[in-house]
């Protein structure tokens, strides 16, 4: 027990919660200020105020930080689609299921997208997971917002919304190498906007 009578344990969990919680918001600043390619582990690390050992206690590497940024928000994107009216289209849902959901995490829309590599949603080897657990929180909450509709059309439009995010990111990564002060959280949301606007409008 400490002094406040907590346990010793609890407090413990609290300085790691509370650092993890700094190197994600570290990073977030520094991919929209610096990029992802420009930002290092030391410069995180150093910048939080913990030596890069610390760093790889809580991630092992830099592109780790985006993943688990997208892990942590599948269950709030699995909560906030099935949340939005009912009268939104489903791609619509989504999008603002997306955007109210990144808000609550540590780094926010910044360090999953502004800062995010486009492969960070793609295949390959310790992308799986995130890939299918993101797609698969969609699907569900697609299929609980609309339990009339056929399982299909809920993995269907799941698996569109992850390629538009994914075409955004491209999109606003090409922009970026040519603008290369544009690096701010507004204007990604609105290339993402755009792009679900696109595929709206063909479909």
């Amino acid at each position: 027990m400490n002094e406040e009578g907590e346990p010793e344990l609890g407090r413990r969990d609290r300085k790691k919660a509370a650092t993890r919680r700094a190197l994600l918001q570290t990073a977030s600043r520094m991919f929209a200020e610096h990029g992802y390619q420009n930002t290092t582990v030391k410069d995180i690390a150093t910048k939080a105020g913990v030596t890069e050992r610390t760093f790889f206690r809580y991630f092992p590497s830099k592109e780790d930080l985006i993943f688990t940024e997208i892990l942590d928000l599948v269950p709030l994107l699995r909560r906030e689609i099935p949340r939005r009216p009912a009268d939104e289209p489903p791609l619509t849902a989504v999008l603002n299921g997306l955007l109210a959901a990144a808000g609550e995490l540590d780094g926010g829309l910044a360090i999953l997208f502004v800062g995010a590599p486009p492969r960070a949603l793609s295949t390959g080897t310790g992308r799986t997971r995130v890939l299918w657990d993101f797609e698969g929180a969609i699907a569900e909450a697609l299929a609980e917002r609309q339990p009339d509709e056929d399982g299909l059309r809920a993995q269907v439009l799941a698996r569109v919304s992850v390629a538009v995010i994914r075409s955004a990111l491209i999109a606003y990564a090409d922009q970026d190498a040519e603008i290369p002060d544009r690096r701010s959280v507004e204007d990604f949301a609105a290339v993402l906007r755009e792009a679900f606007e696109t595929v709206r409008d063909a479909v």
